[in-house]
């Protein structure tokens, strides 16, 4: 349902028609480089996409905030994903180990009044996410449009050593998830991104924010998505790659829950 002026509209308290909140911000090449497992490639351009969002997963509210870098993969381009943070514990686990999607815990407040939009991520008592803006309530039109993400599966051997020779019982694979878009609607945000310091999300430490690129809201429409295996990793050098912080694939050490 769309306002006399095309704005999705819904039920009033209704989930189904929040927008998602889009940013892009530029950091470091070689800091795009440091994220990525040997294998899979630093994109055209050094950015960090954040999607903040509430959608109903599968029937409830899923709060949460998706972060990525622009990656290629067997020369074809799309993003690499370091982490899907969000409040419903229910679909974490499960999504992990089914496609390797790189789900944990966070809690995300997030919401618009009038044109004002809000958003802030906290996780393991670290807020490293803020950001304020205003909507310019005006359609951006958008094509439709296909999405190249790129997710990792894999398992450790069971009581394996770090170090074991043949350490996995199923070795690393990229996980391609293709998926089209069109959009219902799209608004310009006008507003700053603040990324905190966090050894649970290092977005600041690891991916530094030099200039932030866009930010808008978007009401997407769902036109389908695949996802399937694309192809091994070199189980070696993906090895320090599998100590990660959280459920996430931020790369951590080995000693303890705050990585460095």
């Amino acid at each position: 349902m769309t306002s006399a002026e095309g704005a999705p509209q819904g039920n009033t308290g209704d989930i189904a028609n929040w927008p998602m909140l889009k940013i892009v911000y530029r950091t470091d090449p070689e800091a795009v480089a440091a994220v990525l497992p040997p294998g899979i490639t630093p994109g055209a351009d050094p950015h960090v996409n954040l999607t903040i969002y509430n959608v109903p997963v599968p029937d409830e509210p899923e709060y949460g905030i998706l972060q990525t870098v622009n990656a290629d993969y067997d020369g074809v381009a799309g993003e690499y994903a370091l982490g899907y943070g969000i409040d419903q514990e229910s679909a974490i686990f499960i999504s992990r180990d089914h496609n390797g999607q790189p789900k944990y815990p966070c809690q995300t407040d997030y919401y618009r009044l009038g044109s004002a939009v809000r958003a802030r991520c906290t996780h393991q008592g670290y807020t490293f996410v803020e950001f304020r803006g205003t909507a310019s309530g005006e359609n951006e039109p958008q094509a439709e449009f296909d999405l190249n993400e790129w997710w990792v599966k894999f398992s450790l051997a069971v009581g394996a050593m770090p170090d074991a020779a043949n350490g996995y019982d199923f070795p690393p694979h990229v996980v391609h998830v293709l998926s089209r878009y069109g959009c219902a609607w799209k608004e310009r945000v006008d507003g700053e991104l603040v990324l905190h310091d966090s050894p649970w999300d290092p977005l600041a430490s690891r991916l530094p924010l030099r200039e932030q690129i866009s930010a808008h809201l978007w009401w997407p429409t769902f036109l389908g998505r695949d996802i399937k295996l694309a192809g091994k990793l070199d189980p070696e050098a993906f090895k320090p790659f599998t100590d990660t912080i959280s459920g996430s694939r931020w790369k951590g050490s080995q000693g303890g829950p705050l990585r460095s």
